[in-house]
């Protein structure tokens, strides 16, 4: 027989494997939106073929990861009913309402629009294809909205009160919506899309520039995507340090396990930037910890002596798992120094008139191409492990939240789900470097060979 901490740990691991995939894919989704709706604006403003070679081109992609997006997306929509039945029960009246406007007005949005968008192109006319490619990129971000909002939701609740059964009653639901983490969670994630999708450009065109260095499409998106990493990063820096003071204020134990403060620092003294430590919570402290006195209150309180509040103040039953929010923290933070670096360099080579010629820069962003989704999946780690041991933070434990499914039966489905989703997650990703391989031609197909414009019958 499984203990219940098994059975919950099960429950979780699944969640949080199958929303890991999704999340990857969601946030492709949403950059490359936006990404094809820049492209198809310089098409029709410019008429130069590279920026149609360049929708083509990306929009092949964009097909490849929708589909790959909805089946992720499926399987967790019925984790709630199935592992998480304390959750639906008690949130229900909370978070359905919002899972039904992300699927009716999202969903139902990007899927009526979506077909025009991959097959429409030289079979309707251009400001009815723009329109349709307006529609699906504001679709994926209402998306996002709605998807945001149930997490922030559950970050920081607002809005509800709590019947004596437990159940969550909303009184406010502008207040339930747009709650006090999630201005700063929404823009952040947004941000964090793009700067995901524009590295992973950006190695697809250094690729291309490495075998030649003249190549009009790959010049374009290589020059394009360290434009947006040089204006984007700082941004998603400022974004940050804004969403960090709002968990100070709301979440201050998440805070305290980002920063692995155990203890508060001696009178006088502010808070440390720990560079290194390894957390250990059965001894509630650090090891072989690495740190800078004073800096951590410069960016927690802007200014040097100021202090929060520290893990040694809450009970151990009230603790997340410290080691991994403390270490995914950091993963997140160094590769988004990673891409500032990356986009200075690139201003400098262009300053310099060497951008195509950089080849050790070029090299690099092949490298960085992960970076911005891996980023974001250690701060959504952080996000998510650090909000424990809550669901619903400060009135529902995850722990009430699992349904009494037979522990064999979640570990059953987990391996199934792995297997399924690894075994798609290949092929995605070979199907994704197979069409990124090739360069964009001047007479690019895009996801149906297009007759009508070949033919010289299209209307564009």
């Amino acid at each position: 027989m499984m203990s219940p901490e098994t059975a919950l740990l099960l429950a979780r691991s699944q969640f949080a494997f199958t929303i890991g995939f999704h999340i990857v894919l969601a946030a492709f989704t949403l950059g490359l939106a936006q990404w094809l709706l820049f492209l198809e604006v310089m098409w029709l403003w410019r008429k130069q073929p590279v920026w149609l070679a360049l929708w083509r081109y990306w929009s092949k992609i964009f097909a490849l990861n929708v589909a790959m997006g909805v089946v992720t997306g499926v399987v967790m929509e019925f984790a709630f009913g199935t592992n998480w039945s304390g959750l639906a029960s008690r949130a229900g009246a909370v978070l359905g309402p919002m899972m039904y406007m992300e699927v009716l007005v999202a969903f139902f949005l990007e899927a009526g629009f979506m077909g025009v968008v991959l097959f429409g192109m030289g079979k309707v006319r251009p400001w009815v294809h723009f329109m349709a490619t307006t529609v699906v990129a504001l679709g994926s971000l209402f998306s996002a909205f709605w998807i945001l909002a149930a997490n922030s939701w559950m970050q920081t609740p607002d809005g509800v009160i709590q019947a004596a059964d437990g159940r969550f009653i909303p009184v406010d639901w502008l207040a339930a919506i747009i709650t006090p983490s999630f201005p700063w969670r929404m823009a952040h994630m947004v941000v964090a899309a793009m700067l995901g999708t524009a590295c992973l450009v950006a190695a697809c065109g250094a690729w291309h520039l490495l075998r030649d260095e003249r190549h009009p499409a790959a010049r374009q998106m290589f020059s394009l995507s360290l434009w947006l990493l040089v204006v984007m990063t700082p941004v998603q820096i400022v974004l940050g340090d804004l969403h960090g003071e709002n968990t100070r204020d709301h979440q201050p134990i998440k805070l305290a396990a980002m920063e692995g403060t155990w203890d508060p620092p001696p009178p006088g003294a502010g808070e440390p930037m720990r560079l290194f430590a390894v957390p250990d919570m059965a001894q509630r402290r650090n090891h072989w910890e690495v740190a800078i006195p004073d800096i951590g209150s410069l960016y927690l309180r802007h200014n040097l002596t100021g202090r929060i509040h520290s893990l040694n103040h809450y009970p151990p039953e009230d603790l997340p798992w410290v080691p991994g929010v403390f270490w995914l923290f950091r993963i997140m933070v160094g590769l988004g120094l990673l891409m500032l670096a990356a986009g200075i360099a690139g201003l400098v080579v262009r300053l310099r008139g060497r951008l195509w010629r950089a080849r050790w820069l070029q090299w690099s962003m092949v490298l960085m191409a992960p970076a911005g989704f891996t980023a974001m999946l250690a701060g959504w780690g952080v996000t998510e492990i650090g909000r424990q041991p809550w669901v619903v933070y400060g009135l529902l434990r995850t722990a009430h939240s699992v349904s009494p499914v037979s522990p064999a039966l979640v570990l059953g489905s987990l391996v199934v789900i792995v297997v399924v989703y690894l075994t798609l997650f290949a092929l995605g990703l070979w199907f994704l470097l197979r069409l990124m391989s090739q360069p964009p031609h001047p007479d690019e197909e895009g996801v149906m060979p297009d007759v009508a414009l070949r033919s010289g019958t299209g209307r564009t």
